[in-house]
């Protein structure tokens, strides 16, 4: 005697394995951002200027990242303690609020030593291969950024999903997007903020004061310059993107819950 089921059985089924596919395609996209990295990490830098550069502005833009995340981290705690002792907030709420900007803080370090390793070997790909080798370099040095973003964000939703189901609780996921949603507040307004101070001291020091041309080496304000460029277009740009990527998402799952 086979079981017979209606149609939506199976909907209700396909339902539930949703979380389970977007979690295993969440993980591809991460492993194939990880693969692509070692192949950039594999390009040696073979001249000791292009070296000593590079090395110089993943320091600097290594160290802004760690001193704002270390002030963004005071403010997500504070924000965490008021949703907790909210009573019309739940713990859900405030869990999902924690893995949201942990996920947005890890997309960007994850971007920023992709963005600067591939700086340099751009370069050395430039010089021995031409034109197609540095593009493919610097392809897969934003690819990694990329599938970092898209894989973490579609991960957190997922684990968040089969944390809470698909039922009421569903609208506590908002929660992750709000945390996404603080972390690129900060990272997007202060990476903006640093890249045009870097930008213009340099064009005034160099190019104004001392005559020197534009991104040349001997100005050192270039260095501070570049360094600006990754905080605000790799690491600042990278959380915007995440917080719309996963608030498109909850946004449609909520509304769908809510029409149910």
């Amino acid at each position: 005697n086979r079981e017979l089921r209606s149609p939506k059985q199976f909907g209700d089924k396909m339902i539930d394995e949703i979380p389970l596919l977007a979690a295993g395609t969440a993980v591809i996209g991460l492993a194939i951002a990880a693969f692509l990295y070692s192949q950039i990490e594999k390009i040696k830098i073979e001249n000791s200027t292009v070296a000593d550069i590079t090395q110089q502005i993943r320091e600097g833009a290594m160290a802004f990242l760690f001193a704002e995340y270390r002030y963004l981290a005071i403010f997500i705690v504070v924000v965490a303690g008021l949703l907790f002792v909210n009573p019309d907030t739940s713990i859900e709420t405030v869990g999902a609020f924690l893995a949201g900007a942990a996920a947005s803080v890890i997309a960007g370090f994850i971007g920023m030593r992709a963005a600067t390793s591939a700086n340099g070997r751009t370069a050395m790909a430039a010089s021995n291969g031409g034109q197609a080798s540095a593009l493919e370099v610097s392809y897969n040095g934003g690819a990694v950024m990329g599938l970092s973003v898209g894989g973490l964000g579609l991960l957190g939703i997922s684990i968040m999903s089969i944390w809470l189901g698909t039922g009421d609780k569903v609208q506590n996921i908002a929660g992750f997007g709000m945390g996404a949603s603080s972390i690129a507040l900060f990272a997007r307004v202060g990476g903006g903020i640093y890249t045009k101070a870097a930008d213009v001291g340099a064009d005034l020091v160099g190019k104004v004061e001392a005559g020197i041309p534009e991104d040349d080496p001997r100005n050192p304000g270039v260095i501070a310059d570049n360094v600006g460029d990754n905080v605000g277009d790799v690491a600042g740009m990278g959380a915007d993107i995440f917080e719309s990527f996963v608030g498109s998402i909850i946004a449609a799952m909520v509304i769908a819950q809510a029409s149910n």
